[in-house]
């Protein structure tokens, strides 16, 4: 007799204890979450990545040896600052020598200006049309010796290479010096680090409601737990056709602080483009229903069906407009786990 009763109470315990083993791992399925009064914001979201307004690739405008790099990539330059130079002797060589050839034209000029035709004024002046034509083409030798010598000064100004803006030297073709080089193969690239923005695409059927000076937060790959602030400086006129065929606007956020940004992060932005205060919100997972909308609120430990009006609805919040109040706890997670009463 006792064998049986021991029996028995061993199979009591193990079906209790399988019972409240299956019974204790569908309850923590069971999520709830407590609604709330806040504000609630309407966004687009799109994403992007870095870019700069002002950023320049400067190039030689001739061939030559390089005998100067006066920087580094990451250096900081500024506005007019010569980065490199060419080696100038043979230019220079040609630009006395142009100056002397000038230097003569000009004494033969003058000479038969001031002596063989008494200092006439202008090639009209002159007494026949020879007289006239001779003096026409020694003033065209002139100007054509000017125009040599100004040609000569204009390649030593191009053997400097110097950047128009001030910013970030981001790459250089050839660091060093000492090696010829060729104007396609010589590449000084500079960025301003305060002109950098934000560029995304905007689908057609949100553009409407985007305008500039709208304030928007961008999500950084490189940089996910810091929101970067900023606001829409340009919206594209023109649109434009994705790889996947539909229309889109590109857009620009200029970043409120820009400088420890770099080109070519990648990311998301969000666009904040409408705000209602202090409404009952809810997560979007605990709204059920589609036409009749509804969700489940926990009362005194029972889980009831309560029918809810929403109003404006996000991508992870709805504004509850009636049906709930502040602090009422509703499921987002486990439904099928629950007997709704």
């Amino acid at each position: 007799m006792k064998k049986v009763v021991i029996s028995i109470i061993i199979i009591v315990g193990i079906i209790g204890f399988f019972w409240y083993r299956q019974s204790s791992q569908k309850t923590p399925n069971i999520e709830t979450i407590q609604v709330q009064t806040k504000n609630l914001d309407e966004t687009i979201s799109a994403s992007g990545k870095t870019s700069a307004k002002r950023m320049v690739d400067l190039k030689f405008q001739t061939s030559g040896l390089l005998i100067f790099v006066g920087v580094k990539e990451g250096d900081h330059v500024e506005k007019g600052q010569i980065l490199a130079s060419l080696d100038s002797r043979e230019v220079q060589k040609n630009l006395e020598k142009t100056l002397i050839d000038y230097s003569k034209q000009r004494n033969d000029f003058e000479e038969l200006w001031r002596v063989t035709y008494k200092g006439m004024k202008m090639p009209q002046d002159a007494l026949t049309n020879t007289v006239a034509r001779i003096l026409e083409k020694n003033q065209w030798d002139l100007s054509r010796s000017v125009l040599d010598v100004e040609l000569k000064a204009l390649a030593i100004e191009w053997s400097k290479l110097v950047t128009p803006i001030s910013g970030i030297v981001t790459h250089i073709d050839v660091p060093v010096s000492g090696v010829n080089i060729t104007p396609a193969g010589a590449v000084f690239a500079v960025v301003d680090p305060q002109s950098i923005v934000f560029q995304a695409n905007v689908d057609e059927t949100d553009v409407g409601a985007v305008h500039e000076g709208m304030k928007a937060v961008v999500a950084l790959d490189a940089y996910r737990d810091v929101p970067f602030e900023g606001e829409i400086s340009t919206i594209a006129y023109a649109s434009q056709t994705s790889s996947g065929g539909a229309t889109i606007f590109p857009i620009e956020m200029k970043f409120a602080s820009p400088s420890a940004l770099r080109v070519g992060l990648n990311g998301d932005i969000s666009i904040q483009t409408r705000r209602i205060s202090n409404v009952l919100v809810a997560p979007r997972e605990a709204v059920r229903g589609t036409t009749d909308r509804y969700v489940i609120r926990v009362v005194e430990k029972k889980y009831v069906k309560t029918s809810v009006t929403v109003g404006l609805i996000t991508e992870k919040e709805i504004e509850i407009q009636s049906g709930l109040a502040p602090g009422d706890m509703v499921v987002i997670k486990g439904f099928s786990e629950i007997l709704v009463h």
